[in-house]
């Protein structure tokens, strides 16, 4: 149930109080808006792996605000440690997801979201609802944060090297083109280069370039500035369902624009491989195309 603190809480902020006031001029309104979310939340009965809107897990949390400005996150504390982009402690602004342990090292056993003016939203399991805590007085458990926004841009752009995009987009392929015929291994570790999955595969050779990307391919489909077939560029992403008869467009692969109608990507026994792209079903399965470079 709602307790008195938090109704006190929302109404301060509804009527322009000091308690986790987002700070809009600095920073992304989408990022601004999940804040807004989080705390709005407040209150709201806490469940183990509830995904809203009435009750909410941890993690359930983060990825239904996040949802509400239409960018899909992972749904566990762990994945969600390892999306976007990290930030220190002290570096924080409205929207970071900000991870703790019971123990203040190691794994995150629990977290929330950054609203600002010291201040974080998370849903408690010990306090059975979602509540805000001064986010200085949890240093000592404190163990990592994350960006999925970046700061001051209209776009959800990961973070990239100052160098011209053609030039990156060549290292990028040509950072691609060394693990030719390297083995393909559905959810294959993104700390190795023995095997990989489609999109250990991007987020590896962008990595190798300097632009750090989300995990997995549904995650990454939300970074970037969207571009149609017609505007494609080597170095793009592209990001295609099941098959070409699927009536979901739920992304199922990752490949990278290598330019004159190829595509660089790993998939099945050939693994890290070219594939010509226009006219194929690949180019046929495709239903995003996201400019990072």
């Amino acid at each position: 149930m709602r307790s008195t603190v938090a109704v006190m809480l929302s109404t301060s902020l509804l009527m322009g109080g000091q308690v986790g006031v987002v700070a809009a001029k600095t920073q992304d309104s989408k990022q601004s808006e999940v804040a807004n979310i989080a705390t709005s939340l407040i209150g709201k009965d806490y469940e183990y792996k509830a995904k809203g809107p009435k009750q909410f897990g941890s993690a359930e949390l983060a990825t239904y605000a996040y949802k509400q400005v239409g960018i899909s996150i992972g749904s566990t504390i762990s994945s969600l440690y390892k999306t976007g982009t990290k930030v220190s402690e002290k570096s924080v602004t409205p929207g970071d997801l900000v991870f703790f342990a019971s123990s203040g090292s190691g794994s995150p056993t629990f977290m929330g979201i950054y609203i600002g003016s010291d201040q974080f939203v998370y849903s408690s399991k010990g306090e059975d609802e979602v509540v805000v805590k001064t986010y200085s007085e949890y240093s000592d458990k404190f163990v990592g944060a994350r960006r999925v926004i970046e700061s001051n841009s209209s776009e959800n752009k990961p973070s990239k090297p100052e160098k011209p995009a053609s030039t990156v987009a060549d290292q990028v392929i040509k950072n691609g083109e060394k693990y030719m015929g390297t083995n393909y291994k559905y959810g294959s570790s993104s700390s190795t280069t023995k095997t990989f999955d489609c999109s250990s595969f991007t987020q590896r050779v962008f990595k190798e370039a300097g632009i750090t990307l989300p995990r997995d391919s549904r995650q990454q489909s939300t970074v970037g500035k969207s571009v149609s077939k017609s505007n494609l560029q080597k170095g793009d992403l592209i990001f295609m369902k099941a098959s070409v008869n699927s009536t979901s467009d739920r992304i199922t692969h990752v490949a990278i624009y290598a330019g004159d109608g190829k595509i660089l990507h790993t998939y099945g026994s050939p693994g890290v491989t070219y594939s010509k792209y226009d006219g194929t079903n690949w180019e046929k399965r495709t239903v995003k195309i996201k400019r990072v470079i």
